[in-house]
């Protein structure tokens, strides 16, 4: 109920203040909220097998949200940002939709 309420009051917060996204930080906002995603799918996944941890779920939400930002200051960097933040949206976005299978096939037994 927590993390729902928290939720919640963040969409709230976010469309009364309308906050501005700096320049530097918006090519990576996008990457990091798919990052943030696979994370929050692959938690819910975990729960509904049994095998949720508080610990992993952290880790694993850092570390997707840091990898796939350094993934685009590195293509930036190179001058192929483009081309890499297109193969995290890829390998995040197939993680994503097989963590919702997962998820769809245990609710619904399907």
């Amino acid at each position: 109920m927590i993390p729902a309420l928290g939720l919640v009051v963040g969409i709230v917060l976010g469309l009364v203040l309308q906050p501005d996204v700096p320049i530097w930080l918006q090519p990576y906002l996008p990457i990091a909220v798919i990052a943030a995603l696979d994370a929050v799918f692959g938690a819910v996944r975990a729960t509904l097998d049994g095998i949720f941890d508080d610990k992993v779920f952290v880790v694993s939400f850092l570390s997707n949200v840091v990898v796939a930002a350094f993934i685009v200051f590195l293509g930036d960097q190179l001058g192929v940002g483009s081309q890499l933040s297109t193969g995290v949206v890829v390998v995040l976005g197939v993680r994503i939709f097989s963590n919702v299978a997962s998820i769809r096939r245990h609710l619904f037994k399907a």
